[in-house]
C-alpha cells in the first residue's frame, strides 16, 4: 500500500488550520502546520513533502515570495495557494512563479480535498521513480525481459533526452503512463513539472478550459481566472492520455498551441508563451480515425515525431513470471500475507490466458488471488475461481456466497457445526473490508467513510481478520 501523503500547511489563522488539518487527517494525510512564511519555507526545504499548502498573506514572508523561493529550490514540489478574492491577480502571478494551483477564499473543504488529491497524485507521478526492467519490490516499474520490452527500453533511452513529441500507442492496460513517466524522468526536463491529464475522463465542454485555462466570465460559472494545464507544465512535460478521444474543436486549438508555442485562455486575448514537451497516448486506431475524419492528420504528425508501440501481454507471455513476482511482492504486505507463493502449474495456467485487459488485468487478478488464498500457496483452483468471478454478470446474489451458505447449512444439518450464521457473517465482512481497503488504496479513513463505520472500528476489524493491520 502507498504510504500516507505528507502535507505542510502554512497558515496563521488558527481556525483555518484546525479545519483543514482535521479534514486532511480524516482523508488519511499526515499534516504539519506552520504559522509563519519564513519558518514554513525553511521547513519545506529541509523535509520531504508530497505537497505544500500556503496562504498568500503570512507573517515573516508572504506567500508569493515563498512560492518563488521554494519552487526554485524544489521545482517538482506542488504548492497550493489560498487567497482572498481581492488578490486573485497575485495568485495568478504565484502560479506563473511555480505554484501548482490556487483556491479563492472562502472555499468548500470538499473543493480543497479534491485539489489536494490531484496535487498528491501529480507529486508522486513526478517523484516516484519508474524502474525499468526491474522485478523487485519497486513501487513503480516497467517489468519484462522479453525482446519486445528490451526494444522499448532502448527506445526510451534513445529519445528521453531529446525534446521531441512522443506518441505511445497500445491497448488499454499495457502501461502507457509508466512509459511516459520513464521518458520524463530520464529527460532534461526531469526537474520541471510533469502534468498528466486523461482527455477521455473530462467532459468535452470542459477539456479546453482544463488544458488552456479561462478568463473570468468566459462561460457560466467562470467566476475567476483559471490557469490551464499547459501553463502549469511550462518548461516541463505534459502527458495527454487517451488523446484519441479529444473532440475535433479542441484538436484544432491544441494544434495551434503546438505550432505557435503559445496559447490564449478561453475568453481571453492575451497571448501566453509556453515551452512544453508533449507526450501523448492512445489505445485507439488513429489511422482509422483519420480516415473517418475523427482525428486531424496534421495533429497526428505533430504528435508522432517518435512513436512507441507497446505490445499487448499476449505477445510477451514470457514476462508473466516476472510480473507475477512484482505484483505479489507489491500487495502482500498490505494484505497481511507473508512470503506469498504460487504453484508452478498456476504460473503456466496464467501464461496460457489471453489477457484482453493486459498487465492491468493481470495485476487485478493477482490482488484477488492473494485475498482468496490468504497465506496458502496460490493454485490453479484459486486462479480459476478469480477468473470465474470476473466473468460472471453482476447479480444481487453473489453465487460464491450462496454456494458457501449451502455448504454451511449442509454441515450444520450433519451436526458438524453450530455457528453457520457467524461463519457466513465473518466471511462476508472480511470480503467487504478487504475490497474497501483495496479500492481506497490503503486509506483507512476513506474506507471507513465508505463503509459507514468509525476509523477505530475499521482498524480493530482489520487486526481481527489479519488484513492490513500495521499500515495506515
Amino acid at each position: 500500500m502507498n504510504s500516507p501523503a505528507k502535507i505542510l500547511l502554512i497558515e496563521d489563522d488558527p481556525a483555518i488550520v484546525m479545519t483543514l488539518s482535521r479534514a486532511l487527517a480524516d482523508e488519511g494525510y499526515e499534516v504539519v502546520a506552520e504559522k509563519r512564511g519564513d519558518s514554513g519555507l525553511a521547513r519545506a526545504k529541509d523535509t520531504p513533502w508530497d505537497i505544500v499548502i500556503t496562504d498568500l498573506k503570512l507573517p515573516g514572508l508572504n506567500g508569493l515570495e515563498l512560492v518563488r523561493d521554494l519552487h526554485a529550490a524544489r521545482p517538482r514540489l506542488p504548492i497550493l495557494m489560498m487567497t482572498a478574492h481581492g488578490t486573485t491577480e497575485t495568485a495568478i502571478e504565484a502560479i506563473q512563479s511555480g505554484a501548482y494551483d490556487y483556491l479563492i477564499k472562502p472555499f468548500e473543504v470538499t473543493e480543497m480535498l479534491a485539489l489536494v488529491e490531484q496535487a498528491v497524485k501529480a507529486s508522486r507521478l513526478m517523484s516516484v521513480p519508474v524502474e525499468i526492467g526491474a522485478a523487485g519490490p519497486a513501487r513503480s516499474a516497467i517489468i519484462g525481459k522479453s525482446r519486445a520490452m528490451q526494444s522499448i527500453y532502448k527506445e526510451i533511452g534513445r529519445i528521453a533526452s531529446k525534446s521531441v513529441s512522443v506518441l505511445i500507442r497500445g491497448e488499454t492496460g499495457t502501461g502507457k503512463e509508466l512509459i511516459a513517466r520513464a521518458i520524463y524522468q530520464h529527460s532534461d526536463r526531469a526537474h520541471e513539472p510533469f502534468v498528466a491529464i486523461n482527455c477521455a475522463a473530462i467532459p468535452e465542454t470542459l477539456l479546453e478550459s482544463e488544458l488552456f485555462g479561462h478568463e473570468r466570465g468566459a462561460f457560466t460559472g467562470a467566476d475567476a481566472r483559471r490557469i490551464g494545464r499547459f501553463e502549469q507544465a511550462d518548461k516541463g512535460t505534459i502527458f495527454l492520455d487517451e488523446i484519441g478521444d479529444m473532440a475535433l474543436a479542441t484538436q484544432v486549438k491544441l494544434m495551434r498551441v503546438l505550432q505557435e508555442k503559445c496559447l490564449q485562455r478561453l475568453g481571453g486575448k492575451e497571448t501566453i508563451p509556453v515551452d512544453v514537451r508533449v507526450i501523448a497516448a492512445t489505445h485507439r486506431d488513429l489511422d482509422a480515425a483519420i480516415k473517418q475524419k475523427q482525428f486531424r492528420e496534421d495533429l497526428y504528425y505533430r504528435l508522432s515525431v517518435v512513436v512507441i508501440h507497446l505490445p499487448p501481454l499476449r505477445e510477451r507471455k514470457d514476462d508473466i513470471p516476472d510480473l507475477l513476482k512484482f505484483f505479489l511482492e507489491k500487495y502482500a504486505v498490505g494484505f497481511g500475507v507473508k512470503n506469498p507463493s504460487i504453484h508452478p502449474d498456476a504460473v503456466e495456467f496464467l501464461q496460457s490466458q489471453s489477457w484482453p485487459g493486459n498487465v492491468r488485468e493481470l495485476e487485478n487478478v493477482v490482488r484477488k488471488m492473494l485475498l482468496l488464498a490468504q497465506n496458502y500457496t496460490i493454485s490453479v483452483e484459486h486462479i480459476r475461481a478469480v477468473l470465474a468471478r470476473g466473468s460472471q454478470p453482476a447479480t444481487p446474489a453473489d453465487k460464491t456466497i450462496q454456494e458457501y451458505a449451502d455448504e454451511l447449512i449442509a454441515a450444520a444439518q450433519r451436526g458438524e457445526i453450530t455457528d453457520a450464521h457467524a461463519r457466513l457473517h465473518e466471511a462476508g465482512e472480511r470480503t467487504l473490508l478487504s475490497r474497501a481497503i483495496e479500492l481506497a488504496h490503503g486509506n483507512q479513513a476513506k474506507a471507513a467513510r465508505w463503509l459507514g463505520i468509525s476509523r477505530l472500528t475499521l482498524r480493530e476489524k482489520l487486526i481481527q481478520f489479519g488484513l492490513h493491520p500495521n499500515h495506515e
